[in-house]
């Protein structure tokens, strides 16, 4: 539709205020009927976990409305913390009867940098942007209690009961080492992210009136102030495409390169916030082997200058007979492992950067020769293979993509760089395939004399 066809009506300004950004949180009430409101609500106790991000809210029910069983209050509170009150050191309910509800917080998203709080006030909009957004739901811990107390009473009994405990089998156990990937899995469990959650301790905290000064005091911070108004470097000078450009979902991608990368895509709007040199790093390692002109076309600033994209591509990957593929550190980072056999980042690094001096080299490539070589496991040689090569019809590995001498023709001078760098390590690879000859060789010799022995014995 032609812009001229839907005129602007009116414009209103919208400023951000950022007074509230790293303590403002989005309390939700999800389970609450319509009609009823939490604004009018005597809140007795509240208190958070920083770190994990809970709030516990107690608001006060009203024990003297004609809709209060007074006898089943009572009956919870029993149930709760027992017939000796006196015992317990924080009882439920200090009155002796249900006289609250307790409401406990959720996460229902994770990433909230896309919600903001704005207020309308005088045709101008301001915007704050949220720390966080939580979700109450109401608690019944005293059923626990009860639960807890009964088992407890329970196993008293059985234990008077006992006079003597028998001897019992006791197996012992050895934990395992874990690498950093089964350790970043079990901090994302369950059990693992309740264990952290129970053990952070509650902070007592101040809760304020909707109508009281405190809370018109922090009220009035959402409000953008008169310097920040007056300021115009933070003005969004845009035009429509490209303001509408920036509202783009950050999960949203782009159908160009959706079709080119077979693997993991980062959305571009995530792409363009990064540095060339990042930019280039992911786009390598998702597609794993690329020309010049592919890597051009995928990067999301299309205007950028060849001799710039030159300059930077050493810094993020390698050339193999005229095409690029990414270096072996951002493939394993320093203090990483593999996925199979969880063999050091170091040594995948040094197998890799030799199958690569291979691929300059030759056509082809077979797998158990190049575990001998660099003695990691066929499991872990077949991983790296699958980044750069494709399985042929004869058990051999070949490249991706063949041989681009278009390019090593028209960029001479990067293609030499790039020929001294794998010429300054041909002597160290070349030290190991002779070391690993004079191994297999000792090895032989060694299995020939004990082959001896056993015939003359």
């Amino acid at each position: 539709m032609d812009v001229d066809d839907d005129p602007v009506v009116e414009e209103i300004p919208v400023f951000l205020s950022k007074t509230l950004a790293e303590n403002l949180y989005l309390l939700q009430y999800p389970v609450k009927s319509s009609n009823s409101t939490f604004d009018n609500g005597q809140v007795v106790n509240s208190c958070v976990k920083p770190i994990n991000q809970q709030i516990k809210v107690d608001y006060a029910l009203n024990t003297a409305s004609k809709n209060y069983d007074s006898f089943k209050g009572e009956q919870f509170a029993i149930a709760a913390d027992g017939k000796d009150r006196e015992r317990q050191q924080k009882p439920t309910f200090r009155s002796g009867t249900m006289d609250k509800q307790s409401f406990l917080s959720s996460k229902p998203i994770e990433d909230v940098n896309r919600y903001m709080v704005c207020v309308l006030q005088d045709r101008e909009i301001h915007a704050t942007p949220l720390n966080g957004i939580v979700s109450m739901r109401q608690m019944f811990s005293y059923f626990d209690k009860q639960d807890k107390r009964t088992k407890a009473e329970q196993k008293a009994e059985q234990d008077a009961d006992v006079e003597e405990e028998e001897a019992k089998q006791v197996t012992v156990k050895f934990a395992r080492t874990e690498n950093d990937k089964v350790r970043k899995a079990r901090e994302k469990s369950f059990n693992y992210i309740s264990k952290m959650e129970s053990e952070e301790p509650w902070c007592e905290t101040f809760w304020h009136a909707k109508n009281s000064t405190a809370a018109e005091l922090e009220r009035q911070k959402l409000y953008c102030g008169n310097a920040s108004r007056a300021g115009g470097e933070s003005v969004l000078n845009v035009d429509y495409a490209e303001y509408l450009d920036l509202l783009i979902s950050k999960e949203k991608t782009d159908r160009n390169i959706d079709s080119m990368l077979p693997s993991r895509v980062v959305c571009m709007h995530e792409l363009k916030q990064m540095t060339l040199v990042d930019q280039i790093k992911i786009i390598l390692k998702d597609a794993k082997v690329l020309t010049f002109q592919q890597i051009m076309d995928l990067l999301p600033d299309r205007n950028l200058a060849a001799d710039k994209i030159l300059r930077t591509l050493p810094m993020a990957g390698v050339l193999i007979r005229g095409n690029w593929v990414v270096q072996s550190e951002s493939i394993y980072p320093e203090g990483s492992v593999s996925s199979i056999n969880g063999v050091p980042a170091e040594q995948m690094c040094k197998a890799r950067d030799y199958i690569l001096y291979r691929f300059t080299q030759c056509d082809k490539l077979e797998r158990h020769q190049l575990a001998l070589i660099t003695q990691l496991p066929t499991e872990e040689i077949r991983e790296i293979l699958l980044s750069i090569a494709k399985l042929n019809s004869d058990r051999s590995w070949s490249m991706l993509l063949p041989p681009n001498e278009e390019f090593t023709g028209n960029e001479q001078e990067i293609s030499d760089r790039q020929n001294a760098f794998w010429t300054a390590r041909a002597d160290k690879f070349n030290e190991m395939e002779k070391s690993n000859k004079r191994v297999r060789k000792r090895s032989a010799r060694s299995e020939s004399k004990y082959d001896t022995k056993m015939s003359n014995g």
